[in-house]
């Protein structure tokens, strides 16, 4: 394998339905598998070619199936009921993509395209949990002293009776009815309305990877260490001291700070007037954005923010005291939705400030959620010996969006990058 945008290695690519077993791998057109902090589940895409002969036809469907090959699409056949699973192990020269012993479900099949000699089929796939979050409710109540993380622990554990999760403790707690609403609804809600410990910024992701699902704040997502440096610069190997395996293939952007927008969407500074439906009052709370309001960054700490602090937008809402809460606990202030009600959308929208959408050769050991560097050569007349990289533009970003690409040709890593400052710094 020359190197980590080369074709990839189907080590195991294989179509389960009952007894019945068909591999995939030397039919497989491309393969795409996609993380994302936006989704609580994983998904991937097959597109296969078929000539026939490939298994038996169902004796279901044909009385003498067991004498006749045919198509995977019509012989197995391809019924998307839940019983058809897709193991796959592919492998680059950076590692491997191994889901050998967890498949993944077969969500939708389409054929595309039927001639008479071939067919192509589509394959939507899904992974375990996203079938039986489906096919479950929240329907019980969770109040007193439960916080936020134990609510969540206990939805995962009971409902969705996830193996594989790892749970930040928050340091508040929300009373709520499940009120028939998906396992996934409930936590992804919940996220929203979540404060992690040590009076971090409000606000957390529901999602899954390969290592199972987490419900993270987005304070320690940013505190994460890099776990990978890429470059961009219109030089080789030979030329600079870096790896071409790790060398951007492509990097656009595709939001940056809207000073317009922000203004009015209140990110820099807002009202809220809160209704509150146990005391039929109005409370008023301001809001502005500075260095102290924002406990953690990607980069340097100075945001970039208008002279004039005055609010441009006012909120009107009802106060979110929870479907089962008459008051506030006693000594938990950070309970008190008017410490997070207003708080949680401002981190969110700085957040996505800056999005920008990456190519690298494949590399399976990313997953949403991680950090990565990203230097970006210097646009300057100036000798560029002593720093290359623009320190602005480059610096640390997060994975929002993934996308592990592998056809007959190459394989490459798609990108949806995030970040809530500039600088290659950290500053003050």
């Amino acid at each position: 394998m020359s190197n980590s945008a080369s074709p990839s290695i189907y080590e195991i690519l294989k179509l389960t339905k009952l007894d019945k077993v068909v591999r995939l791998d030397g039919k497989t057109v491309s393969f795409d598998y996609y993380e994302s902090l936006r989704s609580p589940n994983i998904t991937a895409r097959i597109a296969f070619v078929d000539v026939g002969g490939s298994t038996n036809y169902n004796t279901d469907y044909d009385p003498q199936g067991d004498k006749n090959l045919g198509t995977i699409y019509s012989a197995l056949p391809l019924t998307a009921d839940g019983s058809e699973k897709v193991n796959f192990k592919i492998s680059s020269k950076l590692g491997s993509l191994d889901f050998s012993e967890v498949p993944l479900i077969v969500n939708n099949s389409v054929n595309l395209d039927q001639e008479s000699q071939r067919e192509s089929v589509f394959l939507s796939l899904v992974s375990q949990s996203a079938i039986k979050n489906k096919e479950s409710r929240v329907k019980r109540n969770y109040s007193g002293s439960t916080s936020n993380n134990q609510s969540v622990t206990l939805i995962a554990k009971e409902i969705l009776n996830l193996q594989k999760i790892d749970i930040e403790e928050t340091s508040n707690k929300y009373s709520f009815i499940g009120n028939n609403m998906t396992p996934f609804e409930v936590i992804m809600n919940l996220a929203k309305k979540s404060v992690p410990l040590n009076n971090g910024n409000p606000g957390f992701f529901f999602y899954e990877t390969r290592d199972g699902h987490f419900f993270r704040s987005i304070d320690t997502l940013l505190k994460q260490p890099s776990v990978q440096i890429y470059y961009k610069t219109a030089v080789t190997k030979s030329s600079i001291n870096v790896d071409n395996d790790f060398k951007i293939s492509s990097f656009s952007v595709n939001k940056n700070q809207n000073l317009i927008n922000a203004i009015a969407a209140g990110v820099y500074s807002s009202r809220r007037v809160l209704f509150n439906p146990n005391t039929f009052k109005l409370e008023e709370t301001p809001f502005v954005l500075d260095e102290k309001t924002l406990s953690n960054s990607l980069g340097n700490k100075i945001i970039p923010t208008p002279e004039n602090k005055d609010y441009a937008r006012v909120f009107y809402d009802v106060k979110d005291v929870g479907t089962l809460s008459s008051q506030v606990a006693k000594g938990n202030a950070v309970s008190d939705p008017n410490e997070w009600q207003g708080v949680v959308q401002m981190r969110y929208n700085l957040l996505m400030s800056q999005v920008v959408t990456m190519q690298v050769p494949c590399n399976p050991k990313l997953k949403a959620g991680d950090v990565v560097e990203c230097n970006i050569e210097k646009i300057t007349l100036s000798n560029k010996n002593g720093q290359p990289f623009d320190p602005v533009e480059s610096g640390r970003y997060l994975i929002l969006d993934l996308c592990h690409h592998y056809d007959t040709e190459r394989s490459f890593t798609s990108m949806t990058l995030v970040r809530d400052t500039y600088g290659l710094y950290k500053g003050n």
